[in-house]
């Protein structure tokens, strides 16, 4: 086998020349273990001499040779010009210790920020410290219905009348006049009652993010930014006017003016549920005949050493509808419909960003 063979090789081979070198040494009378000035100059024990025999393996595989086992390298010799050269070892940029650490802190701080911030928008407002925004919702009822019945005499937010007005109109079908024609007036009214639906209808997406929560109260109060936005373009591009003379005679009657009764319906229609949800004294913020019922019928309604909270918002309501529709007026006659309902988006979208500093709701309340 080779692999014996090579190891027979390299046992015997070595074995009897260290046999042999011992014996000649023995000869000389020379120690085995020499000493300083023991050993003749010119004696070199390790030389190979020529007449050495050369041992044959067992398995007959020819003469043994060390030239096939061992390499001898000149330590001292001179390289090849033109042997290859390892390349430059790669040097690796490595962040140190410090650089780690401040940046697993900017990741955390990263982190804990966006937790506080998602904290801050999901927790539910106090009530009873949303007196403002909700004082608000209430001026801009007034302000924007103010807009509409000076200029079609339909109420954006008061969709009761818009009811009967349609049942009205349904009910002059059985007159005795056999008045078949749909009036613009009723028109615009239809146009109001559906688009309100709409935008009540948009209120339950609050249902989802909590009707409650800074988000949803922030993000409502946008979109009803975004729809008094798109009312005052589309009452801009109809190049109509902004008061009626008579009720026969609306100043708005075309598609763009169409467009703005609908936005600003939808609206008032979203700004009616959100403040529903929040479930305070100032109720749906667009309608007060309940309110004046409940401010009639509050016991406390009288006792005005103290505050009372029950009483006292309701006034507040109704105080913040009456100035609104008292400046929406004053605007339409100086700056037109346009111009007011601009100045309406502006105040919708600081209402807007109001909600985010309301307190919260204390935790056993």
């Amino acid at each position: 086998m080779p692999g014996r063979s090579f190891k027979n090789k390299l046992s015997l081979g070595s074995f009897n020349r260290i046999h042999q070198r011992t014996a000649s040494v023995k000869s000389f009378g020379i120690p085995l273990i020499p000493y300083k000035n023991s050993l003749p100059s010119d004696l070199d024990i390790f030389s190979v001499s020529g007449n050495e025999p050369e041992f044959d393996d067992d398995s007959g595989c020819g003469p043994f040779d060390d030239s096939n086992i061992f390499e001898i390298i000149d330590m001292h010799g001179s390289q090849d010009s033109t042997s290859s050269t390892l390349p430059a070892p790669v040097v690796q940029n490595r962040l140190s210790q410090c650089s780690i650490a401040k940046n697993r802190r900017d990741d955390e701080n990263d982190a804990s920020a966006m937790v506080k911030l998602k904290k801050h928008l999901l927790t539910e407002v106090d009530g009873d410290q949303s007196t403002a925004p909700l004082s608000m919702y209430c001026f801009m009822t007034g302000f924007i219905d103010s807009v509409t019945f000076s200029a079609i005499f339909v109420w954006c937010a008061f969709q009761t009348g818009n009811s009967l007005q349609l049942a009205l109109a349904l009910a002059r079908l059985f007159s005795g006049q056999h008045d078949h024609s749909f009036h613009i007036a009723d028109r615009q009214a239809l146009c109001s009652v559906l688009t309100f639906i709409f935008g009540a209808f948009i209120g339950r997406i609050g249902d989802k993010l909590g009707c409650k929560t800074r988000l949803w109260l922030a993000l409502g109060t946008f979109i009803q930014t975004l729809f008094t936005m798109a009312a005052a373009i589309a009452i801009w591009q109809s190049h109509q006017g902004s008061v009626a003379d008579a009720r026969a005679n609306p100043a708005w009657t075309n598609v763009s003016s169409f467009v703005c009764i609908g936005f600003l319906s939808a609206s008032m229609g979203l700004q009616g549920i959100m403040g529903k949800r929040v479930n305070t004294q100032f109720t749906t913020t667009v309608v007060l005949t309940t309110t004046w019922c409940e401010l009639m019928a509050d016991p406390k309604l009288f006792d005005i050493r103290r505050m009372v909270i029950s009483r006292d918002h309701k006034i507040m309501a109704i105080a913040s509808l009456f100035f609104g529709g008292f400046i929406g007026r004053l605007l339409i006659d100086s700056i037109g419909s346009a111009a007011t309902l601009g100045i309406g988006t502006g105040i919708r979208l600081i209402v807007s960003v109001w909600w985010l500093f309301i307190p919260e709701k204390p935790a056993g309340k």
